[in-house]
């Protein structure tokens, strides 16, 4: 299946694995690569420039396929060695991108002069735009369902797809949702160029994080999610556990007063116990609605032989034959 992402990137299947926090590791973005997709290596989740490089020279001895990285652009008062990541990434010969959080117009040139290819996250129509007019090379539009930071606007991809088709010239894949073929065509039916998966790839036997995740995201439902911190406008989609519950009956009380340190102890530096540990009430972790659509823990590759198979089944023989 050719697209203009596959073009782009280089990649056989139309899918891209996300940058995801404690689970974007090399062997996550390799699995990926080697069965025809784009994986990620989230690039905070490394925590100096030089642990970043060392994970992306790991990658290159798992997989020849290209892959990308993940940099996270948040506010912060002590913000992290954005150009030090930025170094890593040229050195360590990376021709993808991922970018999110704040605007990346700061890194472009410098990525550009490199030839590498940038895909910015955006939640919205307007922020796709953005990303556009300053030199992205695709977004990864965001729906309302997906994990992680969903924005405040609120829209499905039902609707936020085909209206960034309407208003883009540069190729963008479906994000929030994606699981399956299903997801696969009914994005590329939208305008989208292929899809960009996160959670559902959580769920599959190389991804490197506790096993007591991976049967959490099978056992949940599509109705098992929380939003969070919307009274701090920094809204996260998460799977509900004893922690968001917390979480949520400090935003019911407090109001509008609700300051980010009365979550700390939900939120913060949460993720290790989670995901290595599996200490499964440790806090609050993103996960998409998409749970309800994950049934089992194949391999990556065994997962992405069926998406592309029912994709064309979709399209050869039921679509066809209407």
């Amino acid at each position: 299946m050719k697209t203009k992402i596959t073009e782009m990137f280089g990649i056989e299947h139309p899918i891209i694995q996300g940058g995801m926090h404690w689970v974007g590791f090399a062997e996550m973005a390799a699995a990926v690569s080697n069965a025809g997709g784009l994986g990620i290596i989230t690039g905070l989740t490394q925590r100096t420039p030089d642990d970043l490089a060392k994970e992306i020279a790991r990658c290159r001895e798992m997989t020849d396929k290209p892959f990308g990285v993940n940099i996270t652009f948040l506010p912060s008062v002590n913000p992290p060695d954005y150009p030090g990541y930025v170094k890593a990434v040229i050195e360590g010969g990376i021709k993808v991108v991922e970018t999110a959080g704040n605007n990346p117009v700061q890194v472009l040139p410098v990525l550009k002069e490199h030839g590498i290819k940038v895909i910015h996250k955006c939640t919205t129509v307007r922020h796709s735009l953005k990303a556009e007019a300053i030199g992205c090379d695709a977004v990864s539009v965001d729906g309302f369902e997906c994990g992680g930071h969903p924005g405040e606007d609120d829209i499905p991809n039902f609707i936020l797809l085909p209206r960034a088709a309407e208003e883009l010239k540069i190729p963008f894949v479906a994000s929030g949702g994606m699981a399956d073929g299903r997801s696969l065509v009914a994005a590329m039916a939208l305008g989208a160029e292929g899809m960009n998966m996160g959670t559902r790839f959580m769920a599959t036997k190389e991804a490197p994080i506790h096993q007591n995740v991976k049967d959490a995201l099978v056992a949940a439902s599509e109705l098992d999610t929380r939003l969070i911190m919307r009274p701090l406008r920094n809204t996260e989609r998460v799977l509900s556990n004893p922690a968001v519950e917390r979480l949520i009956a400090k935003e019911k009380e407090l109001g509008s007063a609700i300051k980010f340190e009365d979550i700390l102890p939900e939120v913060a530096g949460v993720y290790p116990r989670i995901m290595r540990d599996g200490d499964m009430d440790a806090g609050a972790w993103s996960c998409g609605m998409v749970a309800g659509l994950i049934h089992d823990i194949p391999t990556v590759k065994e997962l992405i032989d069926r998406i592309m198979a029912q994709a064309h089944a979709i399209v050869h023989e039921r679509l066809a034959s209407l």
